[in-house]
């Protein structure tokens, strides 16, 4: 994959020219870039791609991390709450009204 298809407005070319730019500041321009990605392109190719080309050069920049943790698989979600939480025991009786 060419880097102009991996990185249509050239966002993360120019995070690697900010001078002091914190690892924030790339997290937003990650966001930015992965909502210009056009659809058809392989997200995972795209970084790949760029992780190659500007990360292998400067492993330490704030946007070589970035860009690592993106290929990484997100967690499996965990159900937070709901009905059997509240319920004493958690069982599917409903309770009385009092």
């Amino acid at each position: 994959m060419q880097l102009t298809e991996a990185d249509p407005k050239g966002l993360v070319r120019e995070s690697y020219a900010i001078d002091g730019i914190t690892a924030a500041e790339c997290r937003s321009i990650f966001v930015d870039w992965a909502l210009s990605l056009p659809l058809t392109l392989s997200t995972p190719e795209a970084l790949a791609a760029l992780i190659a080309h500007y990360a292998a050069a400067l492993p330490d920049h704030p946007m070589s991390g970035v860009l690592q943790a993106g290929l990484a698989a997100p967690e499996a979600p965990r159900r937070k709450g709901g009905r059997s939480t509240r319920v004493e025991g958690g069982s599917r009786k409903l309770r009385p009204l009092a």
